[in-house]
């Protein structure tokens, strides 16, 4: 296990590397050595420890020699020692024997974010939301108390074997800064997802292998490294390694991961840059775990369903500049009570009652729509491939499935089963049907307006997509716009291309 640090074990390092130090050696007449864990890339040894008088774990932190050299690292555990977070690691003691000095804290039983993500892969969206969450709620903590951290790297966040996130090794040095600390959260998001480190974005070069670069040197989105990150995470991680626009405050970021953290997601099709609004209270100083503690996304649908209301958090275009709106008022449909909800049921949908529409281009793969509601997930309807996840370099903007209902109704929600996560799409509904042509398809595009409500979120990191809607119109005509593909890692040539699998369509 690792405890802290940059960069990998140093080579050739031994328990008796540094002043001589032996396993069973007592410290200030307190703190007995058990085993030495690493050397990291700033010259310090990590050791695993016992205090003898309160009989608890801890982790020492030493460096050679003490004084001067070591004032960084003593005044930086001094100011974070004042700093009690559940997601920030406990300093209990700072000392300087001249010829050594020494930081005691509290032991962490698990593994650096680092080895972690080497070991196991890359992380699914929802595994880096809670841990980017964890990991901002910490930095915020600290800028509270006005603090930078300077050192927010893979290295010097631990996961614990509960779960439990923590944040060590506070600097200060000439690039400490709120903003840079941001940054690094931003760097430390692209990390989880793609294994990568963007050393010119986060400032600090590493041995990690630096972010995936095109040919022009520009950084590759996370999307575009590896299939299934969504549209929300992409585009929040990507805003925060832009220079060109704004940071958020520690604050407004963790405020924004709290919603995502608990199952909500930004809007899908959204242009343009995210725009952080401080709208929040101050975060909880409540230990977050490294997955989701809760199981939100199939349960929040259900909820959505039975109370009518629908959890959003709103991604603003670039000339957006108003927060986002409260829920509106005197909707009788969001004031009825859970108990007094109509009840929904599922509709029994046929083959003639889908269909393929695209207004520019080909329907791709029309003849495979009925395997939409056939009942069976090992079918599916296919786009086509492309080179893009907007449709590559065509005029071609989108796609859409045509539901029929068999007469208007309430539509309660509308969940399809995706072959891949991260497509993006948005739900339409109509009063009339138009001709089964390319100008019917535009005319169907045209008139098909936004379903009230209509707000997809995304299970099992995005493989099921359900429109949860508080609309009181009736619909028998509902159009669901893809509007973004993902990548399937099997296709070299036309990469970008998803399967609907099954829909299912919930009236009241």
């Amino acid at each position: 296990m690792t405890q802290v640090g940059e960069g990998p074990r140093a080579a050739g390092s031994a328990a008796g590397a540094l002043g001589g130090l032996t396993v069973g050696e007592v410290l200030a007449e307190r703190y007995r050595l058990e085993e030495h864990i690493n050397d990291d890339s700033a010259g310090r040894q990590v050791w695993r420890g016992v205090d003898i008088v309160l009989r608890r774990p801890v982790a020492l932190v030493l460096r050679t020699p003490g004084g001067a050299s070591a004032e960084e690292m003593l005044s930086a555990a001094v100011t974070a020692s004042r700093v009690v977070h559940g997601n920030l690691i406990g300093v209990y003691d700072a000392i300087d024997e001249g010829e050594r000095a020494y930081v005691i804290r509290e032991w962490i039983d698990g593994t650096a974010l680092r080895d972690l993500v080497a070991e196991e892969g890359p992380f699914d969206a929802e595994r880096t939301t809670s841990v980017l969450h964890a990991v901002a709620d910490a930095v915020s903590a600290l800028h509270a108390s006005g603090m930078a951290h300077g050192n927010v790297h893979p290295g010097t966040v631990l996961v614990a074997a509960d779960g439990r996130v923590v944040l060590a090794d506070a600097r200060v040095d000439s690039t400490t800064s709120n903003e840079a600390d941001v940054r690094s959260l931003g760097s430390l998001a692209y990390f989880m997802l793609t294994g990568h480190w963007p050393r010119a974005e986060a400032g600090r070069v590493t041995a990690l292998p630096d972010g995936r670069r095109d040919s022009t040197g520009s950084l590759v989105a996370p999307r575009n490294v590896r299939a299934g990150v969504p549209t929300y995470l992409d585009d929040l991680v990507m805003d925060l390694l832009d220079p060109k626009l704004a940071l958020p405050t520690a604050q407004v970021l963790t405020g924004e991961l709290a919603r995502l953290d608990t199952g909500e997601r930004l809007l899908f099709g959204g242009n343009g840059t995210l725009r952080f609004v401080d709208e929040t209270a101050p975060p909880e100083p409540a230990p977050r775990a490294a997955t989701p503690r809760l199981l939100v996304a199939g349960g929040v649908a259900l909820a959505l369903v039975v109370s009518g209301l629908v959890l959003a958090v709103r991604a603003l275009n670039a000339d957006a500049t108003d927060p986002p709106s409260s829920q509106p008022t005197g909707n009788p449909a969001v004031e009825v009570s859970a108990t007094a909800a109509p009840q929904s049921r599922a509709l029994n949908l046929t083959a003639n009652q889908v269909r393929i529409i695209a207004p520019v281009g080909d329907r791709d793969n029309s003849s495979q729509a009925p395997n939409m509601v056939d009942g069976n997930t090992k079918t599916q309807w296919r786009t086509s491939g492309y080179t893009k996840s907007n449709f590559g370099n065509t005029d071609k903007k989108g796609i859409g499935i045509l539901i029929t209902l068999d007469k208007p109704q309430v539509v309660s929600s509308v969940k399809l089963q995706l072959s891949a996560p991260g497509a993006a799409a948005e739900l339409k509904g109509g009063s009339a049907d138009a001709p089964s042509t390319k100008a019917g398809d535009k005319t169907i595009f045209e008139t098909f307006k936004a379903v009230e409500g209509a707000q997809p979120i995304g299970e099992d990191s995005g493989t099921t997509m359900v429109f949860s809607t508080d609309a009181s119109t009736p619909y028998q005509y509902l159009l669901v716009w893809i509007t973004e593909l993902p990548m399937d890692p099997t296709e070299s040539r036309y990469p970008y291309r998803v399967g609907v699998q099954e829909i299912v369509v919930e009236v009241q």
